[in-house]
Order: structure tokens, then sequence, then C-alpha cells
């Protein structure tokens, strides 16, 4: 049989009895249980440490303290003012007002892993008020976006699970719930939908394939696994806590005798009537002629509990993309080497979502959206803007620096590369988070400030060497040896 079909795993045969995957595509597939996952991801994340922990570990390291724009104009001062401008906003982009724009960005990176996506409404403001630009976004979970709304409209365009395509499959609307359809107990327009055009709703996820519509949970390979593995646990704290207790029980043969340890019609009973007994340190009690004492021995949790729980762990740790020591916060084995390895894995698993889900979908929208807003409110110039667009839209955003296990060597690394020609100076300093010039401005700040005040300070590479030796003096040594060197030659 495995010869006929050509591929074992293509083959009925004893093995893959009753294996038959669904052949359905990915949108029919999230539309039928998305919103099941969603709920359970959801359910897994409020109760179950380890998943909240993976989301926190991975929004910590993707987002940080911000994702933050780096304009590329070429002119200086212009590049300056449109820094200044956006350092002003980032306090006002939340339409909520609870955060600024880098809380939105953790806010949306969160909301995407645990939800599988996340909607942001742009909102253009009035003048009235009064925000360095009118423009504020409004960030929604995807529960608003209805996965079972599906029509074909007269002018030809389309709805699948809540999205709007023209006839050329492009974007053009999303019809969103007045309210989220959870809160149907507070809101009596939880049920209502509204168009809201393409160009203002940025929707965020991870594409898994091509052609998907809409975002699935991040939990949804382990969430099984985690629902058992968290009762599983839940019983053998149990069976632990049984096996500290001590208990014991009497056998008799005349049930109007007194209970041992009590004293003749004043035994102690239970809420049932049962006589019980108590034992005291130290005590020595005589039983009656066909008494018997019987103690429990309860079973205690094995010596595999701890390594099964690792391997379960280990396994739900790959299916987040994330390490094991940041899903249990477990340090016991590990070493230099060991975590490093683990660590340049995970950080190339976060790279690529920082730079094609969060800056590509989120934030290079968000800065095209916000040029445009300053142009109208008269902070930027139409008529420049409108002859070099292009460089107003140029823009780089850097994720914050990561820390390394060991700062001095991946330090001593990077001078190296610099001296050696393969990195530049800048290219050091925006791995770092950032801008060049803004750290050769304060370098030359502070080296003019130590300059008028006569101070020499060894991170000064202009009048102290590498080991801290003063070059003044190292120059009037290597000038007095030339010159002694000269007299000898004439002589």
């Amino acid at each position: 049989m495995r010869a006929a079909s050509g591929y074992e795993a293509a083959a009925n045969t004893r093995r893959t009895q009753g294996w038959s995957p669904s052949t359905e595509g990915i949108n029919a597939l999230v539309s039928g249980g998305g919103d099941a996952l969603r709920s359970r991801s959801r359910d897994m994340v409020r109760r179950n440490a380890w998943a909240s922990n993976a989301i926190e570990s991975f929004v910590g390291n993707c987002v940080g303290t911000g994702i933050k724009p780096q304009s590329k104009h070429p002119d200086p001062a212009v590049k300056r003012r449109l820094q200044e401008l956006w350092l002003r906003w980032t306090d006002e982009a939340d339409a909520s007002g609870l955060t600024d724009f880098y809380g939105l960005e953790a806010l949306v990176c969160r909301a995407t892993v645990e939800g599988g996506e996340c909607v942001v409404r742009t909102r253009q403001r009035r003048p009235e008020d009064q925000l360095t630009i009118p423009l504020q976004l409004q960030v929604l979970e995807a529960e608003h976006l209805p996965t079972a709304k599906n029509q074909n409209l007269a002018n030809g365009n389309v709805i699948r699970a809540g999205i709007e395509f023209d006839r050329l499959a492009r974007r053009v609307a999303y019809h969103l719930y007045r309210e989220h359809p959870g809160e149907t107990l507070l809101f009596a327009s939880a049920g209502e939908t509204t168009r809201v055009p393409a160009e203002s709703v940025l929707h965020v996820y991870k594409p898994l394939r091509p052609g998907q519509h809409r975002g699935q949970p991040w939990l949804t390979q382990v969430l099984v696994k985690l629902h058992e593995l968290d009762q599983y646990d839940d019983a053998e704290l149990v069976r632990k806590k049984l096996a500290a207790m001590f208990a014991a029980f009497i056998t008799e043969n005349n049930s109007d005798d007194p209970v041992i340890g009590s004293k003749p019609g004043e035994a102690a009973t239970d809420a049932s009537g049962v006589p019980l007994a108590g034992l005291e340190p130290g005590s020595m009690v005589k039983l009656l002629p066909g008494e018997d004492v019987k103690f429990t021995e309860p079973g205690d949790v094995g010596g595999m509990y701890s390594e099964f729980m690792k391997v379960q762990l280990r396994c739900i740790a790959a299916g987040l993309g994330i390490t094991y020591e940041q899903l249990t916060g477990d340090l016991e084995k590990v070493n230099y080497s060991s975590i490093r390895a683990g660590l340049l894995e995970f950080r190339r698993r976060c790279e690529q979502f920082q730079h094609q889900v969060m800056v590509f979908q989120f934030c290079r929208p968000v800065w095209r959206a916000w040029i445009e807003a300053a142009v109208l409110a008269g902070e930027i110039s139409a008529r420049d803007y409108t002859r070099n667009r292009h460089l107003y839209l140029d823009v780089e955003w850097r994720p914050p620096s990561w820390d390394w296990v060991d700062p001095l060597k991946d330090m001593n690394a990077q001078i190296i590369a610099v001296r050696g020609g393969f990195k530049s100076r800048s290219a050091v300093i925006n791995e770092m988070g950032y801008d060049e010039e803004d750290v050769d401005r304060q370098v030359a700040a502070d080296n003019a400030r130590a300059d008028s005040l006569g101070l020499i300070f060894d991170s000064d590479p202009r009048k102290t060497t590498a080991n801290g030796q003063q070059a003044t003096a190292l120059l009037s040594s290597a000038a007095a040896e030339v010159s002694t060197e000269q007299t000898a030659l004439i002589q």
C-alpha cells in the first residue's frame, strides 16, 4: 500500500487510520473556528500563568519601551521639526487617553498575539480639540470584526468575514460592531455594525498562508495541551495535599463502647454524628478488646513529575516560538552559551514580527496618516509636501535594543568591527536604539563643556588612550624619543 501511494504519509495504512485532515482553505477554517479559538485563548491567558507569562515575555521583547520612528528627511531643520512634533503628539495619540503611542504599540502587539488580530481606527480630530496634530488612534479587539458576516453586494463587492473586497480583491471597507459583542448587557447597540472605509482602519495580524483574511490566536497549536496540563498540575497539587494528611480509622466489635481518647459519654462527633478521636504527642492509648486501628496511606507524587512537566512545557514554548526559560523563568541549568543560542533564535523570530507585521501593518500607516494630518493642520508646508512627499514619508522604525548576557564581550566585538571597517558608528548607534545625529550632538556638547571647565576624562579619546594614559604626555614622550634618535644620527 505504501508503494501504491508513492508516499507513506499519503497511504491508508494502519498507522494513518483515523487521520482525516480537513481540506478547507485557511479562510474557511478561521471563519469556522476563529471565535471559539479566540475565546479559549483569552480564557487561557486569564487563568493560566504560563500562557500569560508567554505573551508578556513576547510583548516585552518585541515592543519594549517602543518601536520609535526616525525621519530620514535630508533637511536637518525639517527632520528636527518632525521629530519634535512627533514627540509631543505621542502623548495625545490614544483616543481613550490611557497611554501614549508606544503604549498603544504594546496593546496592539498583545491583542494580536492573544486574539490573533487587532483592529485600529484612525480618527481625524477637530481644531477645537487642541491637539498637536489632529489625529488619534482607537484600538479595538478582534471581536469587533464579525467572522460570520458574509454577503455578495449589488455593486459587485463581497463581504468575507466582515471585510469588504472589491472586484480586484482589494479591501475597501470593514464592517465593525459599534460596541463589543460581548457587552450586550451594557450596550443596547452591541449587535449593530457600521461600514468604515479601509483607509481609516488598520488590520494587524500575522498571515500564515497566502490569501488569508483573518488572523488566528498564537496559542492555537497549544491550547489543548495547556488546558489539560493545567488540569494535570492541579490534580498533582491535590494529590500532594492529600499525601500530607494523616488519618486513622477505628474498627470495633461493640458500637456502644466509647471511642479511644475520649471520656465515656463525651466523645466528639463529625457532622454526620460519627464519633471522632484525636492523638496527642507522647500519648499511650489502650485499645478495648476487639478494637483495631488502620492508618491511611495516600499516594504521593512520583519523581517523574518534574521531568514530565519540563517536556510538556518545552513543547508549549516551541509552539509559541519562545524559549523554555522565557515561558517558565527556570534558569536552573542554563549557561552562557545555551541561553545565548536560544535568545539568538528567538530574537530572529521577534525581529521578523517587528518589521513584517508591527512596522508594516501598524507603524508605517500611522506615520503616513500623521504626516497628512500635520499638513492639513498647517504644521508642514503643503506646497513642499506636494513636491517632496516621498521625503516626508521616508522614515526608519527602530525597535528597542536588546541587552546581552555579557555586554562587555558584545561591545568589544562592536569596537573591533568599527575599527576594522566592517561596520559604521551609525550602525552601532542605531542598533542600540539611538539616533546617530543626537548622539554626536551630545558628545560634542559634553566635550565643549569639559574643555571650558578644564576637565579631562578617560572616556575622551582626544586626550586619553584606551588604557587611561593622557595623550598629551604620550605625545611629549614620543617627541623626546624622536629628538634623541635624531641627535644620535647626527653625531
